[in-house]
């Protein structure tokens, strides 16, 4: 009798899953503390990488430097860098699988629509770095990151349309928030002009920022569509390998012809202000950190989606402006407070929305196992 009360009494069963690889899993295999993990890394990538690449841009500019064709190369040449963690997993044994056909061949998972598209994608990202640029030398950097974050409305508008994001309100009042936050700027913007900045370059710069924020708007969705063809994390970071290499390729290409590789070392020895080696150094450490930033938010993208990996990013915008506050004196008054609150008004209530829908989405979860466990206990009973 007592065998019987002890069957039926509904316990939660614990299901022991097989070790996964956390770097050539699928992502639908990725869970738990893995999948925690590569998200926090992630963000650690693109919180480092994009606050400081655009304190180090700012910092190339403010002494004099001016080779937008080189600040637009620095974006994407430190491509080489992802060949560490693409090649150093294979040979090494802890992330061998112990069959050895399951072991996956780096870039052995490339067609040629899938290397069509990275290069094709790529192309769009070297144009979107020159934009970038540009802004950035125009414009104060409190200015150009607060611009930049009218990117999200675009990336909610065009996630709509290219991987079917669905609108809920938390999605759209973090977008009206900070979308309002930079329509403020905008409005208020005359006085924030550098001493010598002309109206038209301080308009060319702000028109360049948008457009800037339109392609790589565009790039959070396209690539959330390409990567639904991916198989594992390691195949995100061989894609982001191509398409650097391609918007490097623009970038050299621009540079040959301009001159600019012939203008890198007068600039070094004669126009930047600090000398030669914290030009060097300032260009190295740029090349790094924007390395940083565009791989932690491919991985954003592949792990969450296009629109949450754009949040984040958006988020970072009042760290930028910080930033610029504290290590350039930026102006930070008026107008641009109110954005900056407004920017960080529209994060924090979408984070904790996100939050409570995650914490009853696991609460369901937990529900339904205990249901399979008093079912499973039923069976046992009755056999």
């Amino acid at each position: 009798m007592s065998n019987s009360s002890q069957s039926t009494s509904p316990k939660k069963v614990r299901f022991q899953h097989p070790e996964i690889n956390w770097l050539t899993s699928n992502k639908s295999s990725l869970y738990g503390k893995p999948y925690k993990i590569l998200v926090t890394l992630n963000y650690i990538c693109l919180f480092v990488g994009s606050v400081s690449s655009s304190l180090l841009l700012k910092f190339y500019f403010n002494h004099k430097g001016s080779n937008l064709w080189l600040s637009t190369w620095v974006q994407s040449a430190g491509f080489p860098l992802l060949l560490l963690p693409i090649y150093l997993p294979y040979h090494l044994h802890c992330f061998r699988p112990k069959e050895a056909n399951k072991r996956r061949k780096p870039f052995s998972s490339f067609d040629i629509k899938l290397l069509s598209l990275s290069f094709g994608v790529g192309l769009m990202l070297g144009v979107s770095n020159l934009c970038f640029s540009w802004g950035s030398s125009y414009l104060p950097l409190s200015t150009w990151s607060l611009v930049l974050s009218s990117q999200l409305a675009f990336t909610l508008l065009l996630s709509i349309l290219i991987v079917k994001q669905k609108i809920t309100f938390l999605n759209v009042n973090c977008v009206i928030l900070l979308t309002l936050g930079c329509v403020l700027l905008a409005m208020n913007s005359s006085g924030d002009r550098p001493e010598g900045l002309t109206r038209e370059k301080y308009l060319i710069g702000f028109l360049t920022t948008v457009c800037a924020g339109l392609l790589f708007a565009l790039y959070l969705p396209l690539m959330e569509k390409i990567y639904r063809k991916v198989d594992c994390y390691a195949m995100v970071m061989e894609m982001q390998f191509l398409m650097e290499l391609t918007a490097t390729a623009l970038a050299t290409a621009g540079m040959a012809v301009a001159g600019g590789f012939k203008e890198m070392r007068h600039e070094s020895d004669e126009v930047f202000d600090l000398g030669p080696t914290r030009y060097w150094l300032t260009v190295g450490f740029n090349v790094v950190t924007w390395q940083l930033s565009f791989m932690g938010a491919a991985g954003m993208v592949f792990l969450t989606t296009s629109l949450t990996g754009g949040i984040c990013m958006t988020a970072l915008m009042a760290m930028n402006v910080l930033g610029g506050v504290v290590v350039y004196g930026d102006d930070f008054k008026g107008p641009k407070v109110v954005s900056t609150v407004l920017c960080l008004w529209g994060f924090c209530s979408y984070v904790y929305g996100m939050y409570v829908k995650m914490k009853d989405d696991n609460n369901g979860g937990d529900r339904d196992d205990e249901n399979q466990a008093a079912a499973a206990a039923t069976i046992d009973g009755v056999f």
